[in-house]
């Protein structure tokens, strides 16, 4: 009977520390990349006017669309990296008639984005 409660007791602290978080730097973790990737280069090519398909063109759709609001599109790019520090970038489109009027979020506004595009 001894021999029993023995082996449930090293059962249960192998089971208990099996879940310990002092182990997780051991284990690799994939870097795990969401929403859409954008760069500034990319978002330099925006101007004031442009149309959502010429904006998809430019940088794509984002990957979740507001289903209240067409006349905003929220790019979320959320990074969670294996070493080093989780990061979120955002770029904010606000339209008006379906056409692009205001920029906004983590990316610096391009230095044409007021000139609009010539037809």
């Amino acid at each position: 009977m001894k021999q029993i409660g023995k082996t449930l007791a090293a059962v249960a602290v192998v089971a208990g520390l099996s879940g310990c978080s002092v182990l997780n730097d051991w284990v690799y973790r994939i870097d795990i990349p969401q929403g859409n990737y954008l760069e500034q280069r990319d978002v330099d090519k925006l101007r004031v006017g442009m149309s959502q398909e010429q904006v998809a063109y430019v940088l794509g759709r984002p990957v979740a669309e507001n289903s209240f609001n067409s006349e905003r599109w929220v790019y979320v790019y959320d990074m969670n990296p294996n070493e080093g520090e989780p990061f979120h970038k955002e770029l904010i489109l606000d339209f008006e008639d379906g056409q692009l009027a205001r920029l906004s979020g983590d990316f610096d506004k391009p230095e044409n984005f007021d000139t609009p595009l010539e037809p």
